[in-house]
């Protein structure tokens, strides 16, 4: 009884890949963000982000990467806060991105090196405003592979070599956080 009536969030006809994994966001000062891989004309699998600053009553939208591939890439998005600086990340192509999404939203940052069977980015932002972005790599239906990860600095200049290990399980991701003292977790 809590729920009113389903309505669009956008007029735009995008729709949405039934197999790749939709994420919501809100963020400290009450936005609503989401962000998805659309499903038209059986070839388009573009990546949208959508924005609320009225808590979802109304929603602007913005076409964020595209990508024409006729089948499903199963892969998933994320989001994450800290500092003042809202980030997003998404695959596109077999490659891991992520980009900045305060105000006016920045282009694409590519994981360093050759994306190839890179899929399920996890994001994180610490205090000071480097991200980690965490992805993994050779993943498939019922099939584990590696985890890879690069931390970047607060002005999105990768930081180091990217790092690798063996062992994501079947059906898993990683999942990433940043601590008190400004370094980062990786779980998985």
């Amino acid at each position: 009884r809590s729920f009113q009536t389903e309505a669009k969030a956008w007029a735009e006809e995008t729709g949405a890949c039934g197999c790749c994994g939709m994420k919501l966001f809100a963020d400290r000062k009450g936005g609503l963000h989401a962000l998805y891989r659309s499903a038209t004309e059986s070839v388009h699998r573009d990546i949208y982000l959508l924005n609320s600053s009225d808590h979802g009553r109304s929603f602007q939208g913005s076409l964020l990467h595209k990508w024409e591939i006729n089948a499903c890439p199963m892969s998933s998005m994320d989001f994450a806060e800290a500092s003042g600086k809202l980030v997003a990340a998404w695959e596109t192509g077999g490659q891991a991105y992520w980009t900045a999404i305060n105000g006016k939203t920045g282009e694409p940052v590519a994981a360093p090196g050759e994306g190839k069977g890179r899929k399920h980015p996890r994001i994180a932002v610490n205090q000071r405003g480097e991200v980690l972005l965490a992805w993994t790599e050779g993943t498939g239906w019922q099939k584990g592979g590696g985890l890879a990860w690069q931390l970047y600095d607060p002005a999105g200049q990768p930081v180091g070599e990217t790092r690798r290990e063996p062992g994501i399980p079947a059906w898993s991701f990683p999942a990433v956080a940043a601590r008190p003292d400004h370094s980062f977790t990786i779980f998985f």
